[in-house]
């Protein structure tokens, strides 16, 4: 499969404070109704979802980046397993790193968890999207914990190809 480049963001200012499981983050306020709402809608379910990493600026992604140059990291690896400053979802206060109780945070193994299954099945009723799936476009690791909020609920989609005919 061709590698296509990541797109660019700008890193977003209209953001809002809050906590998850005792740590704060910061989320665009769309994504933040719609994380609350998706969060609940689980809970409901027995699925206990909580936030490893929202918003995180330009400056942040470059300390990250630097940390694993400087443990000796390949550069090729470390583009696989981060975007470049610029290229992260991260940057627009929209992209949640989710995890859930017993199991490492930012592993392959959350995506035998309860949870991952629950998000499949139902992140695109609140307007999120697995982001790096196996074989993405982007070149980018498999990052089963990594969702993304585009606003475009199922329903919504629905409604787009019903009109699109």
């Amino acid at each position: 499969m061709k590698k296509s480049p990541q797109p660019q963001y700008i890193e977003q200012q209209d953001l809002i404070e809050f906590e998850d499981e005792g740590r704060s983050f910061q989320l665009h306020p769309d994504a933040f109704a719609a994380w609350k709402k998706m969060k609940d809608a689980a809970r409901t379910k027995g699925i206990n979802l909580y936030i490893v990493s929202a918003f995180r600026s330009f400056e942040r992604q470059s300390e990250i980046i630097d940390q694993k140059r400087e443990k000796g990291v390949s550069e090729e690896y470390i583009f696989k397993v981060s975007a470049p400053p610029g290229s992260s979802e991260h940057h627009t206060g929209k992209a949640v790193d989710i995890n859930t109780k017993g199991f490492p945070a930012l592993e392959d193994e959350f995506e035998k968890s309860e949870a991952f299954k629950w998000l499949s099945r139902n992140a695109k009723n609140f307007g999120f999207r697995l982001s790096y799936p196996r074989e993405n476009i982007f070149g980018m690791i498999y990052e089963p914990w990594h969702w993304f909020y585009n606003g475009k609920t199922q329903k919504a989609a629905s409604l787009d190809l019903a009109g699109a005919s």
